[in-house]
């Protein structure tokens, strides 16, 4: 035990750097494990035909017209503030949509906050959906 402190004392710096790390992974995985709304392509497939839920594609307009899920309107996450104009009802269920799942999630926190009720985001976003072989559209919807 002496020479495990010894050893920690002399490399305080790294032992430091890899608490923060490993904090943030934890922090990471509980976030992830908290977080309710958080949905996977099954899940998704069942809101959109059971329950009309409304597919918001937050990708550039570039993305979306190369594939989106059938019927998802493209609201780019660049300037989707000032079109939330376009979501009317606030107590449908709706499924927001990005590349990989990164954006999606401040995307519902912002409309969690302009009292939207049912917000949920596609875990994964549409590089999940494909890897399931879902089905994309190519028509515009938007």
């Amino acid at each position: 035990m002496e020479q495990f402190n010894e050893f920690v004392g002399n490399n305080f710096p790294l032992f430091l750097g890899l608490a923060v790390v490993l904090g943030l992974l934890a922090q990471n995985l509980w976030a992830s494990f908290m977080n309710k709304t958080a949905i996977d392509p099954a899940r998704a497939t069942e809101l959109i035909n059971r329950e009309d839920a409304l597919v918001v594609d937050v990708r550039a307009m570039t993305d979306y017209a190369k594939g989106h899920i059938i019927n998802a309107i493209n609201i780019p996450s660049n300037g989707f503030k000032d079109q939330l104009h376009q979501l009317k009802n606030k107590e449908q269920a709706i499924i927001v949509v990005c590349s990989t799942g990164t954006v999606s999630g401040g995307i519902c926190k912002l409309l969690r906050e302009n009292d939207f009720k049912n917000i949920y985001e596609l875990k994964g976003g549409i590089a999940t959906w494909t890897s399931v072989n879902l089905p994309l559209s190519k028509n515009k919807k938007s």
